[in-house]
Order: structure tokens, then sequence, then C-alpha cells
């Protein structure tokens, strides 16, 4: 593993361990084995490497663990997808993920840089909420994914700090599926 390689794996571990605030650059040069100056020759800076390596946790780990569940129509791959949520973050290492994308969200008024690299990596995560739980067809419209997509964005991160917060009362799949139905019979204008 080269340094560049090293310094991501050194910077998810401190995440994950410490959160995002907390972390130093020595504290991953450490972790990663190399010296402090291989972060800036990589990576040009602590933030930009603390977001590479968020970006890789989410891709690598979380949306690995949390696969779309393939099912017969959209209702179970919804309710199957919640469940494997459910499940995830019965694991300290997701908890600790979300943790820290929680801080992430809290810290990133204050960081240009940060909001930058949050706006982009939010656009690719509304994509794939949107097919994960089977929200859209192949072949939508871009901007039915990116509606469906940040609807469930904001669902999942309710859910997520719901579920931290007292998981014996989150909600499960099927009662959000339910609470959708007889929402959208309520606002949907008449026919």
């Amino acid at each position: 593993m080269g340094n560049r390689d090293a310094l991501v794996e050194g910077a998810k571990t401190c995440l994950l361990e410490k959160g995002y605030s907390r972390t130093t650059a020595r504290d991953i040069a450490t972790a990663a084995g190399v010296s402090l100056a291989a972060i800036g020759y990589h990576f040009g800076s602590k933030d930009t490497l603390l977001n590479e390596a968020l970006r890789a946790l989410l891709i690598d780990e979380w949306a690995t663990q949390v696969e779309p569940v393939r099912a017969a129509d959209a209702h179970e791959q919804f309710v199957g997808t919640w469940r494997q949520i459910a499940e995830s973050l019965r694991e300290p290492r997701m908890r600790a993920l979300w943790a820290a994308q929680f801080e992430v969200l809290s810290l990133g008024g204050s960081m240009p840089e940060l909001i930058a690299d949050l706006v982009k990596m939010q656009g690719e995560a509304r994509e794939g909420l949107a097919a994960m739980f089977g929200g859209v067809e192949a072949g939508a419209a871009p901007e039915q994914v990116k509606a469906i997509g940040a609807f469930l964005q904001a669902l999942l991160l309710g859910v997520v700090a719901q579920s931290m917060l007292d998981p014996a009362s989150a909600p499960t799949g099927e009662q959000l599926a339910q609470s959708l139905r007889q929402l959208a019979e309520r606002i949907s204008p008449s026919a």
C-alpha cells in the first residue's frame, strides 16, 4: 500500500475513533505510519484528506453493507432497505460513521471547503439513494431522480438520528411506507 492509500486508511480510522474535529494531522500520519508532510504532498490539507476518507467510508463500507434489496416490488425493496439500515446501526463502526457524518454536517457552515465537498457528496448520495430504495425506475428523468433522492436523503438523516437517540422508537420500514402512503393520499391534489 502506498502512502496515499495508507493516509486514507489512517484517516478512516481516526474519523471513526475520534471524529472529524478532534482528528489532527499528526493523528492521521501516526495511524498511517507515514510522515506528516505526506498529507500536504498527497492531499494539500488534512480536511481534504478527511473528506476523502469520509467519502471512502460511505462508498466502501456503508453502501456495501446496506446494499439494495432486490425484491419483486418497490414496496418490498423500500422496506427491506430500511431493515438493513436499522441492522447496520447496531454495529459500532457504522454508528461511529453516522456520528462523524452528523458532526461534519454541523461543521459545514464554518468551513467553505467542506461545504463544497458536502454538496458534491450530497448529489452523488441522492442518486444512489433513489436507486437503493427503489424510488425510481431505470432511465428516470434526472430531475425526478434528484427530487426523490433528496426526499429519501432527508428521510434517511432523520430516521438515523432518531435511531441513534432512541432505537426502540425509531420507525420501521413498514411504518415509513405506510406513513408515506397516508401522507401521499392526504396531500395529493383531488382527481
